[in-house]
């Protein structure tokens, strides 16, 4: 199965990945060590934030989508698409995969602003009440 890891500097995983116009493809299974593909370069216009109008679109051909902080407007995006989001505090692409098999994935919180425009300097949130989802495989 296909997973996108957004970034920004191709090794490691960037916050808000509707943003993010840079990823890294990678095939990966149960028991397996996740293998980069391919890397995808979006246009401007071509960000996820702006992927809720149905068109084709270069992420269409993968499964999960992993990035850092995300709003919600972006994950809608992705579950009309049939993709699964997943927003981690991990910054290692492939211990990101290796969380989302395990069903350990540590989820990054909800920004604290209800948009995905711009970086405003917040790395540093308490990130201790975090609600846990659970991503993985079906169990």
């Amino acid at each position: 199965m296909k997973f996108a890891v957004g970034t920004q500097d191709y090794r490691s995983i960037a916050t808000h990945g509707g943003r993010t116009r840079r990823f890294l493809v990678f095939e990966a299974e149960v028991g397996g060590d996740p293998v980069e593909v391919t890397r995808i370069e979006l246009a401007e216009d071509e960000v996820l934030h702006l992927a809720g109008d149905g068109r084709p679109h270069p992420i269409d051909a993968v499964r999960v989508v992993i990035t850092g902080s995300s709003g919600q407007g972006f994950i809608d995006h992705m579950k009309r698409r049939g993709i699964e989001p997943v927003t981690t505090l991990e910054t290692d692409p492939v211990q990101a995969i290796r969380d989302w098999f395990a069903g350990t994935v540590k989820t990054a919180p909800l920004p604290e602003h209800p948009h995905e425009h711009h970086d405003h300097g917040h790395h540093d949130h308490d990130l201790g009440d975090a609600p846990q989802e659970r991503h993985g495989p079906p169990a």
